[in-house]
């Protein structure tokens, strides 16, 4: 059985869905479609950047979304299967657009949301995040609450053994990462982000999502979800909403998704999206973890051809 993987933020590249919207009229339309949502020209920062443009967190996630919602129509529309779906923080909104919960519409008006709620939830400079190397995640989540009596902090990823990230007050998260460095963790490494995601900090966001998700009709997934917040097969519409917006201040739990995924019988991952992000992680995770690739039109008709065979 197969499984659609999606990427989230820092997956982002310059040139990202030029392929394939230069070679099919319909997904030139949806790009434009988006363009016409969002009231501004995405597609052009998609196509020829500048990077810096492209790396805003305003523009990053519905690009993110929108190239990869692309690229998903077009397995759709060619019969490719698939039997389950997860995404890594934002990649989530592509795994209910496979799973056919929401329309293109308004995931991506979510998606817009998300990003500016996120881009503003916290002044600058008050919150961030870390990258913690070949440390133990019952280890780190003790140095997080260690850390937690100056400031907030928690793990925000559990990416795949030896990297987690962390994420909170800047005090805590340096404190953090010094006591992570004193138990044995080979590395940490600050990230260059807008805010501290996946923490309680975002606690503004998610009450902007809280409000707009109110309008915006969710169905029960045609196949399994495997959610952020607990790395378990959902498929409930309900279920899926609340997990959806829980997932802005609780922590993205990739590693367990993927192991679960495994478990109930998963043999092969397939990562829809701009770069080669998850396949890596996945290697870390499991050597049962094999990860197909795909970004642009000769590597969907890849994909397509060992399904045939």
């Amino acid at each position: 059985m197969k499984a659609l993987i999606f990427p989230g933020q820092g997956s982002q590249k310059t040139g990202m869905g030029l392929a394939i919207c230069e070679s099919f009229s319909w997904a030139s339309e949806m790009m434009h479609k988006a363009d016409e949502i969002l009231g501004r020209n995405l597609s052009s920062i998609c196509f020829n950047g500048p990077d810096e443009e492209l790396k805003k967190t305003t523009n990053t996630q519905p690009a993110i979304f929108v190239v990869s919602a692309i690229l998903t129509e077009w397995l759709k529309k060619n019969g490719f299967t698939f039997s389950a779906v997860a995404g890594h923080s934002l990649g989530e909104y592509n795994a209910l657009y496979a799973a056919s919960v929401a329309s293109f519409e308004d995931l991506l008006k979510l998606v817009d949301l998300r990003a500016k709620a996120m881009e503003k939830a916290c002044p600058a400079g008050t919150g961030a995040m870390s990258a913690v190397m070949m440390l133990g995640r019952d280890v780190l989540e003790q140095v997080c609450f260690e850390a937690s009596e100056i400031g907030v902090c928690q793990i925000a990823n559990y990416n795949c053994p030896g990297q987690l990230v962390i994420s909170g007050e800047t005090n805590a998260v340096k404190k953090a990462g010094e006591l992570a460095l004193s138990k044995g963790a080979r590395k940490v490494v600050p990230l260059d982000v807008s805010g501290p995601f996946h923490s309680p900090l975002m606690i503004k966001a998610k009450e902007s999502l809280a409000t707009a998700l109110e309008s915006v009709n969710f169905k029960n997934a045609s196949i399994p979800v495997y959610t952020n917040v607990d790395g378990k097969p959902t498929t409930d519409s309900l279920s899926l909403k609340t997990k959806l917006l829980n997932q802005i201040t609780g922590s993205v739990l990739y590693e367990d998704s993927v192991n679960n995924m495994l478990t109930n019988g998963i043999t092969e991952f397939i990562e829809i999206g701009p770069s080669k992000v998850l396949a890596g992680l996945n290697k870390k995770i499991s050597v049962n973890a094999n990860t197909l690739f795909a970004n642009d039109p000769q590597s969907l008709e890849m994909l397509l051809k060992s399904e045939i065979v």
